[in-house]
């Protein structure tokens, strides 16, 4: 007697989810606009200081709330109702946004307040520690909008981390158990794709209108946001959280990752992998010095991974699930490496091209495979607070890198920061392929369960 064949795999089972894919158009569409603000911030700032410090200062501005606010954001995520958290942070951004869209529109008008001057004394000083390698007579820090740009963009940053672990630990809620997995692939997908994509359309939107069409693209992606999350109803009712509040329940999140060392190993190779081999903080300089290709160039190669996370997660989300996820990650990471090296050495703007859309696929496995293992071996009660330590793993690594790519560059310039940094990044592969070896064996992700 025959077995029964296999049922076929449905690529678009979470999406058949009404409420799973409101919620999953709208929050893709506020990342993409989110992502593309941040790009035009990072563009402005260097055209308004020519400082690679400065850069490293963008960073550090957004990984400031990422360090204070993660864990007592989980606990808020575990507690509350998410949708309504979600829904109010959205709305703060919406502001945010507008106030971006204005600032850009009126920087050149801006008196030159006593405050404004002192501000960006502050920056000066700041950054003149850490710029070696650029020439100090050209650097200006005179714009009086400069540090407006800052405040704005740490408040930015300060919504987006307290908002993020409701967001992250919704979709559980949202599809039947069977659909888990499915929907974490299409959720991960549209997550690289949003966070690549956005800052390409944002690239080409400063060459073609400047940076203000930017934050009003940022401004109504977030209002399309709201509509979307009043259309959302939970699938699953949420689990409370339970126990008093205190600094252990806090901490429930970090104690559970420290306990379950394949999402401690996944969770660290992001960690160390971005931090070392992020490029996206010194785009600007490249497009402007090394490859010489301004404004539109600068938005090609901001496109570049877009493309091939694009294509990474078509064809994640049309294949059978891996068969054997910790290799494909600790794999991709390494290729990560190399084609960031790659894109350090290359002084040709297609090769480039090819290296940063490498960067892109590659990312894209990383990413399907740690959050899958974060959603689906983490309990709904714990959700929030797992999901803000791992964010404190993930969105360091992002902004920290950023800080480290820009300090690193004005000390020893933009291609060894670049080319070390992915040196770095496949050593840490290695490292972690021979510390963890639970994440060498780990099982197909759709046989995973908490």
């Amino acid at each position: 007697m025959t077995s029964p064949a296999p049922a076929p795999h449905d690529a678009y089972a979470a999406l058949r989810v009404p409420q799973y894919r409101d919620y999953l158009i709208g929050s893709s569409l506020a990342l993409f606009g989110r992502q593309a603000v941040l790009a035009a911030v990072t563009w402005q700032v260097y055209e308004w200081t020519r400082s690679a410090a400065a850069l490293g200062l963008v960073g550090a501005v957004n990984v400031l709330p990422l360090l204070a606010l993660s864990l007592p954001a989980g606990a808020l995520a575990d507690r509350h109702d998410r949708r309504r958290l979600i829904a109010a942070g959205t709305a703060v951004l919406v502001l945010a946004n507008g106030l971006l869209a204005l600032l850009s529109a009126t920087a050149e008008a801006l008196p030159a307040w006593a405050p404004l001057a002192w501000g960006n004394a502050v920056l000066r000083t700041i950054a003149g520690w850490f710029e070696l390698a650029g020439d100090p007579a050209q650097l200006r820090f005179d714009q009086p909008a400069l540090p407006l740009m800052f405040l704005l963009l740490l408040g930015h940053a300060t919504v987006r981390i307290l908002v993020w672990p409701a967001r992250a630990s919704i979709t559980p809620l949202l599809v039947p158990t069977p659909a888990l997995g499915n929907a974490i692939t299409w959720n991960a997908s549209s997550f690289e794709i949003a966070t690549i994509a956005g800052p390409a359309l944002g690239g080409l939107l400063i060459a073609a209108g400047g940076t203000t069409a930017v934050y009003i693209l940022g401004t109504i992606t977030e209002i399309l946001f709201l509509v979307a999350i009043a259309r959302v109803r939970y699938f699953h009712p949420p689990t409370p959280s339970p126990g008093r509040r205190s600094w252990r329940e806090m901490l429930a999140g970090a104690e559970f990752i420290w306990n379950r060392k394949v999402i401690l190993g996944a969770s660290s190779l992001d960690l160390f992998a971005v931090l070392l081999g992020g490029t996206t903080a010194l785009l600007p300089i490249f497009a402007a010095q090394i490859l010489e290709v301004g404004p539109a160039g600068f938005g090609w190669l901001r496109a570049a991974p877009s493309i091939g996370a694009i294509a990474m997660a078509l064809w994640l989300a049309h294949r059978p699930p891996l068969a054997r996820p910790g290799r494909a990650l600790l794999w991709s990471v390494a290729g990560f490496g190399l084609a960031t090296i790659l894109f350090g050495w290359s002084r040709s703007l297609w090769l480039s091209l090819i290296a940063l859309a490498l960067t892109g696929a590659l990312d894209n496995v990383s990413v399907v495979v740690r959050q899958s293992l974060v959603q689906l071996l983490t309990p709904d009660a714990l959700r929030g607070r797992v999901t803000a330590v791992n964010q404190i793993f993930i969105g360091s690594s992002n902004e920290i890198g950023a800080l480290r790519a820009g300090l690193m560059s004005a000390a020893v310039g933009p291609v060894a920061a670049v080319v070390w940094g992915g040196v770095g990044t496949v050593l840490v592969a290695a490292a972690i392929a021979r510390g963890v070896p639970q994440l060498r064996q780990l099982p197909p992700l759709h046989t995973l369960r908490s």
